[in-house]
């Protein structure tokens, strides 16, 4: 088996001759692979400037915001800076019909005003160290997939155990090549956020749905919060009595702008890519998950904003939701349409017959890699009807209605009432985390809503799956409903207790196993459940196989191609990408400026509409041109700005940082014509969406007159 020393020694050879903006890199190998390559674009800084486990640093500045975006710190009182979109479920949390902090924004003018945000978290890394050596050492060829996984998560364990010792770290370790090397990452968590400040809607989600995946860009895409500590400066749960964190290091802040030409850098946590991805994943990916996820979110998110239109309270309930159904909605439509474009299949396919070609030409290789393809090419086809079904189950079903969320988590209490209904302690504990899990559900869910939802993904995933997927209630609909799924859904909503936080109270008040039992959306949700195991069970060789013949194909194409570079996929670890700031053709005749500014926004102006409205306070400020020391060296106010960094879903909130290692942009987007970039980096098209930094300033000092802010900053003029 390959060690990945062998894959750093590939890398160095040539990494001066692959253009530098493609590529998600592991921090703690950039004095290896990148360090020189980053400096011929600009860079001033050194690797451990960067990175470093030594010295305050770079990465020391960066956080997983919450469970899924990048945010950074910038201030010496643990102010965090991130993308409004990864904010915005915090802010809708904290919004009410009263107090509508998504249109009107908010800005907390002392300490005591910043609002603490439950099950909010900002995770530093503490250290990188790799395992691949120690993990390997415990594998053989022989071993099944299975009994390999088994192994390898037997030593991951042990290696966690170690690392994390008595201390309150977290620690991790997780596979990289698929499955071909492994890293060790120690995080510390903190859990005392709290929201500090967000522009109104109309600023933080200028362009709404329309300008989303697109550019040109007007989006001041940014929220603020803070990060508390003990006394001490530990992570520790809410307290009156935290003080805002004095962090190891944060980011400086450049009023220079961004010019073309400029380096730039970002660090963030980029969720999850698949460049290594063989033809038959990526059909897998365009025609079944991508497909079903397009058809059935625009259905589901026509009846949401259908209500959120007609109703204040429902728009503050499902304002998140939506943004969250939307974006990847979108960006799967964007993928597919870039995936052909671009013939991102042809290109596979003829990869996948220059491997082939190469194998046949040793006997060693066809012993070892021979089969690779054939099993890609029988699992996944093998596969094909149940990903279907499994993709409508989750968008239709698990992930489309809510009601049945609710029902499912009722399982534990039903369980116990069955088990040992006499125990009153297990019974109480169970009543107790149901009630807390209908607090938090019930805030923002709208029964009405849902029941059109309900009937309308029911009647969806009929229509688009083989019968031998649908479960028994489907049975139950076609007999005594006629196959009228909105007949169904009426019963439902009339009968099922949990419809209402009112009905499923009074049960809980008084709970019985057979009420919970018998429920229609509790019995739909268990037979959901039980499909979901079911297609699992019978699946289980195919995704082996896939799995097995992923990880071999990365290691022969690594083989083969030795004086290539290859990166791994972004898996949610810490990744620095760097590039330079630049325009872009787009298509034939079509050539975008790398930057636009406030104008635009006036341009775009739709008064009274949800995504293009433009607050009156902004365009006083736009008429007066009163940008202070904001403005470009040409008078206008930049808004945003691109860079052909490589970032993914999770880079949100990622710091854009200069050659002296000072912040001047937040990334927040992707462009539209390189939808593909997630499966294919296409070098000429590929850009990172960012707010001019400059602007962010702008909002909270000219718009919001938030000034102890800006005071807290170290800003570089």
């Amino acid at each position: 088996m390959r060690r990945l020393s062998v894959i750093i020694l590939f890398l160095s050879v040539l990494i001066g001759e692959v253009k530098a903006d493609e590529g998600m890199w592991i921090p703690a190998l950039l004095n290896k692979l990148n360090i020189k390559g980053m400096q011929d674009k600009g860079l001033k800084l050194s690797a451990e400037d960067i990175y470093s486990i030594n010295h305050s640093c770079l990465k020391d500045a960066v956080v997983i915001f919450g469970q899924g975006c990048t945010g950074e710190i910038i201030s010496d009182k643990g102010l965090i800076l991130t993308n409004h979109h990864c904010g915005y479920s915090a802010i809708q949390q904290h919004s009410t019909v009263e107090n509508d902090y998504l249109t009107n924004g908010y800005w907390a003018n002392k300490f005591e005003e910043e609002i603490p945000t439950p099950g909010l978290t900002a995770t530093f890394l503490v250290r990188i160290e790799d395992v691949t050596d120690r993990i390997l050492s415990k594998l053989k060829d022989n071993m099944t997939e299975e009994d390999r996984n088994e192994q390898i998560a037997k030593e991951s364990a042990e290696i966690e155990k170690a690392a994390k010792g008595n201390t309150h770290y977290r620690a991790m370790v997780k596979d990289f090549f698929a499955g071909n090397s492994f890293y060790l990452f120690v995080y510390e968590v903190y859990t005392d956020v709290r929201f500090v400040g967000a522009p109104p809607s109309s600023i933080g989600k200028f362009g709404g749905d329309t300008d989303n995946w697109m550019w040109p860009r007007h989006t001041g895409d940014f929220s603020m919060f803070r990060i508390y500590a003990s006394p001490d400066g530990k992570p520790a749960e809410y307290s009156p009595n935290n003080v805002p964190l004095k962090p190891k290091h944060h980011l400086p802040i450049s009023l220079k702008g961004a010019k073309k030409g400029d380096f730039a850098m970002t660090i963030g946590y980029p969720g999850s890519t698949d460049r290594y991805l063989s033809s038959w994943g990526i059909e897998e990916r365009m025609n079944l998950s991508n497909q079903a996820r397009i058809v059935v979110r625009e259905i589901k998110q026509d009846i949401w904003l259908k209500d959120m239109k007609a109703s204040d309270k429902i728009r503050i309930q499902y304002s998140s939701k939506y943004s969250i159904s939307s974006n990847y909605w979108k960006n799967s439509i964007g993928m597919n349409k870039g995936l052909k474009n671009l013939n991102v299949l042809e290109k596979k396919r003829a990869l996948e017959k220059e491997f082939t070609e190469w194998v046949q030409q040793d006997s060693n290789r066809v012993k070892k890699y021979g089969k690779v393809l054939s099993l890609l090419a029988d699992s996944y086809t093998q596969m094909i009807p149940y990903s279907k079904a499994q993709n409508y189950l989750y968008e239709c079903l698990l992930g489309g209605t809510e009601i049945l969320d609710i029902a499912m988590m009722s399982k534990g209490l039903e369980d116990v009432l069955s088990a040992s209904p006499d125990d009153k302690e297990a019974v109480d504990a169970e009543i107790q985390k149901l009630r807390e899990r209908a607090d938090e559900f019930y805030k923002d869910y709208s029964p009405s809503t849902d029941h059109q939802v309900f009937a309308a993904m029911l009647k969806l995933y009929a229509q688009n799956v083989d019968e031998k997927f649908l479960p028994h209630t489907f049975d139950i609909i076609k007999r005594k409903f006629k196959n009228n799924f909105q007949a169904y859904s009426d019963y439902v909503f009339a009968k099922s207790i949990f419809a209402s936080k009112e009905k499923l109270e009074a049960v809980l008040n008084d709970p019985s196993k057979r009420i919970i039992g018998k429920d229609p959306a509790c019995q739909l949700s268990k037979e959901i459940l039980g499909l979901l195991f079911t297609m699992y069970a019978e699946t289980g060789q195919f995704s082996e196989n896939i799995d097995k013949g992923n990880r071999l194909f990365i290691s022969g194409l690594m083989e083969m191609k030795k004086n290539e570079v290859f990166y791994p996929d972004a898996n949610s670890t810490m990744r620095i990408s760097y590039g330079q700031v630049g325009d872009y053709t787009a298509r034939d005749a079509v050539k975008y400026l790398y930057y636009t500014t406030l104008k635009g926004v006036m341009e775009k102006e739709v008064p009274g509409d949800y995504e293009f409205d433009v607050p009156a306070k902004l365009k006083t400020l736009y008429e007066k041109n009163d940008y202070g020391r904001y403005c470009d060296a040409d008078g206008t106010l930049h808004v945003c700005f691109t860079t052909n960094n490589d970032i993914t879903g999770g880079n949100s909130g990622s710091p854009v940082i200069n050659s002296n290692g000072e912040l001047f942009g937040l990334a927040f987007d992707g462009n539209w014509e390189a939808m593909s970039g997630d499966v294919a980096f296409e070098s000429e098209l590929q850009k990172c969406i960012n707010v001019d930094i400059r602007y962010v300033l702008f909002i909270i000092d000219k718009f919001a007159g938030c000034q102890r802010l800006i005071d807290e900053m170290t800003i570089v003029q």
